[in-house]
C-alpha cells in the first residue's frame, strides 16, 4: 500500500521569538492534525519555509515530526541550491526516520529538462525511500509535463507519486492517460481539491489543514466517496479560505489563520513579514465570515 494517500498536511514551521524553531509547538500541532484524521506529514516544504531553514534545522524538524507521527509517514520536502546538497538532505532525512521524500527542483536555478531529469534522478536514487515528485511551476518556474513525469516513472522504480500543483486541472487526467495507475497522484493546491479527486487523485497535500484539519479530512473523504452534493456544500464554504493557499503570501495568510484558530503564532523568517493594514483586515474578514457560517457534517 502506498504511503501517498489521504490528507497530508504541508506543515508550517513555528518559530520562537528569538527566531529558532519551536519544536514543542511543532510536535503538538502535528499531533492535533493527525488525531483529526490526517494520514502523514510533509515538513520542510514551501509552506514550511524550507528555503529559510538550515540543513541541520531541516533534519531536526524531520525528527520532531517523526516523533509526533508515531509511525505515520513523514515525507519531507527535499530541495537545495545544488544537487549535492539535495542528495545529502535526502540521505539525512532517511536517517532521521522519514518514510518517503517529496522531491523538488533545485532552488533558484531554472534548468532545461536534461538538467532537471539528472537532478531529480540523483535525489530519487540517493535512497530506497518511496519518492513523490513535486510539480509546482508557479513557484519554482519548472514545469514537469505529463510526458516528462512518465519518463521519470520509467527510469525510477521508487518514484511512486506526484504532487501536482500546476493549477491545471487537466494534469492529473493527462498523467493517468499516459501511465495509468503507475503513480499515486495528488492535489497540491487547496482550491483544486474536488477537481483533482474527480480525476483520480488519491491524496491531498494541503495547506489550510494547518488550521482546519477536521474540515479538510471531511472534504477529502466526501469527495473520494463520491458524495458530491455534501462535498460541494463544504467546498463552497471552504473555498475563500482555500484560495489563500494559492497566492504569493500564502505562508503569511495560513500562519495568520492558524494563529487565530489557537495554533501557533504568525512569526516567520524574513524577508516574509506579518500581514498588516488592508491585507490583514481582508484576510481576517474572510476567516471571520467562514467561522460565522461554519458547515458541519
Amino acid at each position: 500500500m502506498t504511503i501517498f494517500q489521504g490528507v497530508i498536511p504541508a506543515i508550517t514551521t513555528p518559530f520562537r521569538p528569538d527566531g529558532s524553531v519551536d519544536h514543542a509547538a511543532l510536535e503538538a500541532h502535528a499531533r492535533w492534525m493527525l488525531e483529526a484524521g490526517c494520514t502523514g506529514l510533509v515538513p520542510c516544504g514551501s509552506l514550511g519555509e524550507g528555503a529559510t531553514l538550515s540543513f541541520d534545522e531541516k533534519v531536526a524538524v524531520i525528527r520532531t515530526c517523526v516523533k509526533a507521527a508515531e509511525g505515520k509517514p513523514v515525507i519531507p520536502g527535499i530541495a537545495a541550491l545544488s544537487t549535492l546538497e539535495a542528495v545529502r538532505l535526502a540521505q539525512a532525512a532517511q536517517s532521521a526516520g522519514a518514510q518517503g521524500l517529496m522531491v523538488l527542483p533545485p532552488y533558484v536555478y531554472v534548468g532545461d529538462w536534461a538538467e532537471m531529469r539528472a537532478h531529480l534522478g540523483a535525489v530519487i536514487s540517493a535512497t530506497p525511500l518511496p519518492c513523490l515528485l513535486y510539480n509546482n511551476p508557479v513557484a519554482y518556474k519548472v514545469d514537469f509535463v505529463p510526458e516528462q513525469v512518465a519518463e521519470l516513472a520509467g527510469l525510477h522504480a521508487n518514484l511512486l507519486g506526484v504532487k501536482e500543483s500546476s493549477t491545471d486541472a487537466r494534469r492529473i487526467a493527462g498523467i493517468r492517460a499516459l501511465i495509468g495507475d503507475r503513480l499515486a497522484l495528488g492535489v497540491g493546491v487547496d482550491d483544486c481539491l474536488m477537481e483533482g479527486v474527480a480525476m483520480g487523485a488519491s491524496f491531498w497535500i494541503a495547506g489550510l489543514v494547518n488550521a482546519f484539519p477536521k474540515e479538510s479530512v471531511d472534504l477529502f473523504n466526501l469527495s473520494r466517496a463520491g458524495k458530491m452534493e455534501e462535498a460541494f456544500r463544504l467546498y463552497a464554504w471552504f473555498l475563500p479560505l482555500l484560495r489563500m493557499d494559492t497566492v504569493p503570501k500564502f505562508v503569511q495568510l495560513i500562519k495568520l489563520v492558524q494563529q487565530e484558530r489557537g495554533w501557533g503564532n504568525e512569526s516567520m523568517r524574513a524577508p516574509r513579514a506579518v500581514l498588516a493594514g488592508a491585507e490583514r483586515e481582508a484576510a481576517l474578514a474572510v476567516l471571520h465570515d467562514a467561522l460565522a457560517h461554519l458547515v458541519r457534517n
